[in-house]
């Protein structure tokens, strides 16, 4: 189903957090903030419309296929790794995942509306989707996530945003085996030196200490804004040798 979708007029300097757009759903009009992803996720196509039609979203592909890259330059096998997808949302790159030939892929979110929605959209694309908060994960969260042995972390445009906080991201990055990849993309700005969300202080740390070996950089043009402008991201494919700590 195609929904008319409409932007309005704003400052084109509004923050990329405060984006919004004008959806008519059965002849009524709403205004629906991007980052409001429940509610995104509960109308079926209105994600991949806005965000991959309109918006010209690139960022799974880019992603997977600079993962794809370097697992292909090393000599592994997609089918033999557990992937853990984090910030899965309605499974766009689960199904990228998939498509690679990749073995156990576990998607989690904190909404239970994602996994509604990938279930709905895109079923089998994961093997089993966890709903939880990894700042505080439950003891079933946690036996659902420690009993695989994840050999690739990947998380994609859900980073720096408050979607998934330092301290999830980091627990994250616990579950993933000694030598296990990690893909991930984040905005360029949150890879500044003095940005307060606590992204760049820790991947930086993790690079510099060793803990993450990075293979890949990219930098892209996520999507468009609301306003028609690009927004850039940094893609990244790395190695994990130790543990790391959001703090």
């Amino acid at each position: 189903m195609a929904y008319q979708i409409n932007f309005p007029e704003t400052d084109a300097r509004a923050d990329q957090d405060a984006e919004v757009c004008e959806v008519v759903i059965d002849g009524k009009r709403r205004q629906i903030r991007f980052h409001d992803y429940d509610e995104i996720y509960r109308i079926p196509g209105l994600y991949e419309q806005l965000f991959y039609d309109h918006l010209e979203c690139r960022s799974p592909t880019v992603v997977c296929e600079l993962l794809a890259e370097q697992l292909q330059e090393g000599g592994y096998d997609p089918a033999n790794q557990s992937v853990l997808d984090l910030g899965a949302g309605n499974g766009m790159v689960g199904e990228r995942l998939r498509a690679m030939g990749c073995g156990t892929i576990v998607g989690v979110d904190i909404i239970p509306e994602a996994r509604s929605a990938a279930e709905r959209d895109r079923p089998g694309a994961y093997s089993e989707y966890v709903v939880g908060d990894l700042t505080a994960p439950t003891p079933e969260v946690e036996e659902a996530l420690q009993r695989h042995r994840f050999g690739i972390l990947t998380t994609v445009a859900a980073l720096g945003f408050g979607d998934i906080p330092p301290e999830a991201f980091a627990y994250a990055f616990g579950l993933l085996s000694p030598g296990g990849w990690l893909a991930f993309c984040i905005k360029e700005d949150f890879l500044a030196e003095e940005e307060p969300s606590g992204f760049s202080q820790l991947i930086q740390r993790m690079m510099a200490d060793g803990t993450l070996e990075v293979f890949a950089r990219r930098r892209y043009q996520h999507r468009l804004s609301m306003n028609g402008e690009p927004l850039h991201y940094v893609a990244m494919v790395g190695r994990k040798t130790t543990e790391a700590t959001a703090a």
